[in-house]
Parts: structure tokens; sequence; C-alpha cells
């Protein structure tokens, strides 16, 4: 048995602000030592609810844990150039298949080319146009988890532009189909095997619509 982090850290980051204070200092006579974080629901490794783009849909708590911990699938889209759109032919291709209601793992081993630090990593990622999110929907996954910004107008945030919600293609398609997802999966050039039992259950923070979460992978065990 096999256990892989495929969590981002939650560290200071150009995209989102985090600040951690810690109280307390034993060496010094402190009883104990404690640490205060403050940071956004939708940075680093987190799940998105419904709730994050369809209004009065449920929000993160409703989020059943076997949506998001389970059997999962990888598709492995490393061979995939950056600056490029995934299309289904390439997501099919890369399908090592398996039953409905799944999790699908789409790993382009994006944080092995790019520092998820440096701007390069959000500007110049493969996206997956409207018939591939349509393709995944098709395929009825619990959950989709990207290792890579999945939807191409996450580079125009960074421009502070804005542009119609159903070019969020992912986002429009699988959440308006129930179908959770899993953002910023790291390290997946780690994984071996096509399947593998994958974690990604959020904080349960009630009324959120989304939540950060510790992503893992389990190989070596039936699913």
């Amino acid at each position: 048995m096999k256990i892989i982090d495929l969590s981002m850290p939650i560290a200071p980051h150009f995209r989102w602000p985090v600040e951690l204070s810690i109280k307390g200092d034993i060496a010094a006579g402190d009883q104990f030592r404690v640490s205060k974080i403050a940071g956004p629901c939708h940075g680093f490794s987190h799940v998105d609810a419904a709730a994050h783009f369809v209004a009065g849909a449920p929000t993160i708590e409703a989020t059943p844990l076997s949506e998001v911990v389970g059997a999962c699938r990888v598709l492995d889209l490393s061979a995939r150039p950056a600056n490029a759109p995934i299309e289904p032919e390439h997501l099919a291709a890369a399908d090592p298949g398996g039953k409905e209601g799944e999790i699908l793992l789409l790993a382009a081993h994006w944080s092995d080319r790019r520092d998820y630090q440096d701007k390069t990593f959000w500007t110049e990622a493969p996206w997956l146009t409207l018939e591939s999110a349509q393709w995944l929907a098709a395929r009825k996954p619990t959950a989709v988890a990207f290792d890579f910004p999945q939807d191409y107008p996450i580079r125009l945030l960074l421009e502070g532009k804005e542009v119609p919600k159903p070019e969020h293609v992912t986002h429009h398609v699988l959440l308006s189909h129930g179908v959770t997802l899993i953002e910023y999966v790291c390290n997946t050039s780690r994984l071996s095997a096509p399947r593998n039992l994958f974690s990604a259950a959020p904080l349960l923070i009630p009324n959120a619509d989304g939540a950060p979460a510790r992503f893992y992978a389990i190989e070596g065990l039936p699913v």
C-alpha cells in the first residue's frame, strides 16, 4: 500500500492572501503554541460545491463524503502541450475505463511542468473545451479532479477580465449537473496506477460554497 500526498501547500501566494499567526512560545514558558490561519475557501487544494456557481444550489456541508472519497481513475493528459485545448478525443484516449459514479482525476502533471507560485502555472496551462466538459458529464462521475487550471477564463481573471459564465465550461456544465469539482491537485506524476482510492474530503464549513481539503491517493487497495 502506498499513500501519495496530492495537496498544494497553504502558504503565501500572489493569488490568495494567507495570514498565519502564532500565539505562545513554549520555550519561553507558555503552556501551548496556538496557530491561527485566515485564507480563502477557493484557494489552494479545495473542493467546489454547486453553490459556487449555481444559484440556490447546495453549499459545501451538503457534499456527501461518498462523492469525494472513493474509487478514482486517472486520465493521463501529460502529453498535452501547454496552452492547448483538451478535446473529447484526448480524454477518451486517456481514460482507463470504469464505472459510472467514480471520481475522474485529470492529470497533466502540471505541477511538475510549472511552479504554482509562478504566474505561468495559471496562464500557460492546457484547458478543457465545452465539448470536453460535456464528455466528462456524460461519464456520470461523482466528482472531477484537476491538476491544472481547467477553464480558460481562469487566466483572464488574473488580468481583471470577466467573461460570460458559460465560458467557465467545467463550472457551467459539471456543477450544473451535480458533479463536484476538485481543484488544484498536485504531484500527479507520482501516481503509478490508473486506478486508486482518492480522498478530497473538504472541511465542514456550513454555508460555504467551497472548502480547503487535504488530497491524497492510496495505491495498492482494491477499487
